[in-house]
């Protein structure tokens, strides 16, 4: 289903009003239409149809009812749900503000659509490693079984706030936030 006028018709069907925050797709089940040729950059940016899509507005209301269900990602709206690519995670975490210190500290993140997340017992932060290279790839649980990948820069900042902790007997770096501590890595 590449038509192009496929997107403005989900457009057409979100439900306006003065709610704050993203719909609630995880309570919509409408019926799967198909795949539409959009993708989500591991970058962040997003494409339709090969062409980037320019305006943060756009992204910004698609991003609101965007899904996670498995693997595969949709875009899901009261009575249509279209499938979409996403090359890594849908979100990425491009700027921290840090407030306090230790157990009390606190980690903001604002991702690339403008989603503020405080990372904390509900929203995790993770870190993969590349089984290949052993390069790690940290994460944010921004809603609903959907990441934002942390920019490099931000994790940056992130080993720069780290402090060790002894966790099952081994050394960790990590970092706190509402008073959970989440390891970076091993100390070593």
């Amino acid at each position: 289903m590449s038509d192009p006028g496929k997107a403005d018709d989900l457009l057409a069907q979100i439900p306006e009003g003065g709610r704050k925050g993203p719909p609630p797709v995880h309570l919509w089940n409408p019926p799967f239409c198909g795949d539409i040729d959009m993708r989500i950059a591991r970058d962040g940016s997003w494409f339709y149809m090969g062409t980037p899509i320019g305006r943060k507005a756009l992204v910004r209301l698609f991003s609101g009812i965007l899904r996670r269900d498995g693997d595969q990602y949709f875009l899901v709206t009261p009575v249509e749900k279209v499938g979409i690519r996403v090359d890594d995670a849908p979100f990425v975490a491009v700027s921290l503000q840090v407030e306090g210190r230790g157990e009390a500290q606190v980690l903001r993140f604002v991702t690339q659509v403008g989603d503020e997340v405080e990372a904390g017992a509900e929203h995790p932060l993770r870190v993969a490693l590349d089984p290949d290279t052993q390069e790690p790839a940290p994460y944010l649980h921004v809603r609903a079984n959907l990441e934002a990948l942390v920019h490099r820069n931000v994790f940056y900042q992130l080993v720069e706030l780290a402090e060790p902790r002894r966790i099952d007997g081994r050394d960790w770096l990590g970092v706190w936030s509402h008073g959970t501590f989440f390891p970076l890595g091993p100390q070593d």
